[in-house]
């Protein structure tokens, strides 16, 4: 037997209980101690610098449980609102930051090929560790929150079509190719498309209207009956599966599993649960209650942990790229900051303390950026050690300062420090 993963489980579940109680008794968010703990860990060599499959997998599985969680805490009427409400916070939420990262990069080191590199990677926000640091804060369902989600989701979108037509510039597979920016956008419609027929006419029963009215199956059946088969004792598989379900197929159309999740989650409505003299609707809240144990108590910080526990200390290493790395933090701080604030003040039309906390929610970088650089440094050698460090720890801060940054803006937000 191969005890090795469960040792590793172990120290980061024991990591975990050690950040929630740091965060209650420091009154910081749980995220951050989680980053901490991992870096702590994998510095000291509890934990190895490479995670295990085993894992490495439960992280992946983790964020996506997290991003479904989430969802299903979401309204999709407001989500959809807060979309409409949230293109310019996307565009200029993302030109800003690739450019600022692009500059420095061509600055710092002089070739082209790494400054597009350094630019894709500091484009998209990562949305789970500012989601969770709301969350925390109890400003989750909140226009603020909404607004971050929908314009990652959005800017996740720009910046996958940005990696489908660079990145084979970059690592020289082959050139730009309109055939390639095509096929993007076509997946792109496509997921949307499932995500909106599964929204539609799969999940729902009771169909009265549209073609779906003259389908036998899709008017009669739908995820309703899932959820309540064997009294609805398997209606926490029927959730996690749905959100596995869309989180592949987002998957292989380019996204983040994440994304798709989070989509998941968005479109399962607490009627889907509603029952026959169940007037509290007891079973919706309970399968809630157990997603959310999963999510942020028991698999979800796993990733948490992990993520921080990417960031290797090296005397000589971090020496040669300290001053490159602050610069590069402290500029794209202020230009993802203003960008986006300044986009939710005058297109989204929020007020100066929600802009500037949209702006702040928007500095974390993860997922994506972690694809960039696997295929840039791992994959493919376009960029080198030192610059594959620089990116590393300047996405560690920016990670660190979301919640830092959310937990002192909130009085603001909120309208309690001027009481």
């Amino acid at each position: 037997m191969h005890i090795a993963p469960l040792i590793d489980l172990m120290f980061i579940w024991s990591a975990v209980l050690v950040a929630t109680w740091l965060a209650r008794h420091t009154r910081l968010t749980p995220v951050l101690w989680y980053l901490f703990m991992g870096a702590a860990l994998t510095n000291t060599g509890l934990l190895p610098a490479e995670p295990l499959p085993f894992i490495g997998g439960l992280a992946e599985l983790g964020v996506i449980f997290i991003m479904f969680a989430l969802g299903f805490e979401e309204s999709t009427t407001s989500f959809i609102r807060s979309v409409r409400r949230s293109w310019g916070i996307a565009l200029f939420g993302a030109i800003a930051p690739f450019l600022a990262a692009w500059s420095l990069a061509l600055w710092f080191w002089g070739d082209q090929r790494m400054a597009l590199v350094c630019g894709l990677a500091m484009t998209a926000t990562a949305v789970s560790l500012t989601m969770i640091s709301l969350r925390s804060e109890r400003l989750l369902n909140t226009p603020v929150a909404r607004a971050i989600m929908a314009s990652a989701v959005l800017d996740d979108i720009g910046t996958l079509v940005l990696v489908a037509v660079l990145v084979p510039i970059v690592i020289g597979a082959e050139p730009l190719s309109l055939f390639g920016l095509a096929l993007t956008i076509s997946k792109v419609a496509l997921f949307f498309g499932i995500v909106t027929v599964a929204s539609a006419w799969l999940f729902p029963h009771d169909i009265r209207q549209g073609w779906a009215r003259h389908v036998p199956l899709l008017r009669t059946y739908g995820i309703h009956h899932l959820i309540h088969m064997e009294e609805g004792m398997h209606a926490i598989l029927v959730m996690l599966l749905v959100a596995l379900l869309m989180g592949l197929t987002g998957h292989l159309l380019g996204f983040h599993p994440a994304v798709g999740a989070y989509l998941a989650g968005l479109i399962l409505r607490e009627e889907y649960f509603h029952w026959p003299g169940d007037s509290l609707n007891a079973r919706y809240h309970k399968t809630k209650q157990v997603i959310d144990d999963v999510a942020f108590t028991l698999v979800g910080p796993v990733f948490f942990v992990t993520l921080g526990g990417r960031l290797l200390f090296d005397a000589g290493l971090a020496a040669s790229i300290l001053d490159k790395a602050l610069i590069m933090y402290l500029v794209l701080f202020v230009a993802q900051v203003a960008s986006a604030g300044l986009a939710a003040r005058y297109t989204g039309r929020f007020d100066w303390p929600e802009s500037i906390m949209i702006g702040f929610g928007m500095l974390g970088r993860a997922e994506l950026a972690m694809v960039v650089l696997g295929i840039a440094y791992v994959q493919n050698p376009v960029i080198t050690i030192e610059v594959f460090y620089a990116l590393m720890l300047t996405a560690t801060l920016l990670n660190c300062t979301v919640p830092i940054a959310i937990r002192m803006w909130r009085a603001r937000l909120t309208g309690e420090g001027t009481q």
